[in-house]
């Protein structure tokens, strides 16, 4: 059985790796704790499968408002 700390470290490498290739990521500290905290979020409510988590933190990541930088 997959340790919980995998998971969510295997679900963020997923997340992470898709959003890099496609040029979508933002600064990197900010990018990193947007996609852990939705995985951890959704993780706690109890899912569990990997993909899941990974594709459900892409769809968040991608229709968060846009940030103006002033």
């Amino acid at each position: 059985m997959i340790a919980d700390t995998d998971l969510i470290e295997q679900s963020f490498q997923i997340a992470w790796s898709v959003l890099e290739r496609t040029g979508e990521l933002g600064e990197p500290n900010w990018s990193a704790n947007f996609l852990l905290d939705d995985i951890i979020e959704r993780f706690r409510c109890g899912e569990r499968r990997r993909l899941v988590l990974s594709n459900c933190a892409i769809d968040a990541y991608r229709h968060q408002p846009v940030k103006l930088v002033s």
